[in-house]
C-alpha cells in the first residue's frame, strides 16, 4: 500500500511539474526559472496497464538535482546536451528480463530546447545507454 501511495504521489508531482513547465512560455521558463543548462527528467516504469512515474530536475550550473548530477552534467556537456549521443558504457552486461522503463527529458541546453524520450527493455539497458543522466533513482 505504501508503495502505491509513493507511486501516486510521484506521479502527481511529475504531472504538476510538467504542467507548470508547459503553462508558461518556454523562453520565460528557461531564462527566469532555471538559468543555465537544465532538464526535467522522468522515469516511467512498467507497461501501460501498471506503471509508476518519478521525476527530478537536473540543474547543471552548478550541478544539482540528484546524487550523480556532476557526472550527468559532464556527460551531457560532452554530448552537446543530446542524451542520445552519450556513449554507451563499455562492457555492460544486462539481463534479458523484460521490465520496460521509459526515460524522458525536457529542458534547455546551451539555449536550445531539449526533448528526449526512449523506452528501454529494462533499467540496466537504460543505464548503459544514458550514463548518469537518469541515475538518480534506485
Amino acid at each position: 500500500m505504501t508503495r502505491n501511495l509513493h507511486a501516486v504521489r510521484n506521479a502527481l508531482l511529475a504531472t504538476v511539474a510538467l504542467l507548470t513547465l508547459g503553462a508558461t512560455p518556454a523562453q520565460a521558463t528557461s531564462h527566469q526559472a532555471f538559468p543555465g543548462n537544465w532538464l526535467y527528467l522522468t522515469l516511467t516504469t512498467g507497461d501501460a496497464h501498471a506503471s509508476s512515474i518519478r521525476g527530478t530536475l537536473l540543474l547543471c550550473d552548478p550541478p544539482q538535482g540528484h546524487a550523480h548530477a556532476a557526472e550527468a552534467c559532464a556527460e551531457l556537456a560532452t554530448a552537446g546536451g543530446d542524451i542520445s549521443r552519450i556513449p554507451p558504457k563499455p562492457d555492460t552486461v544486462c539481463s534479458m528480463i523484460y521490465g520496460p522503463v521509459t526515460a524522458s527529458a525536457r529542458g534547455e541546453w546551451e539555449g536550445r530546447q531539449v526533448t528526449y524520450s526512449h523506452t528501454f527493455s529494462n533499467s540496466c539497458v537504460m543505464g548503459a545507454g544514458t550514463g548518469a543522466v537518469f541515475a538518480w533513482s534506485d
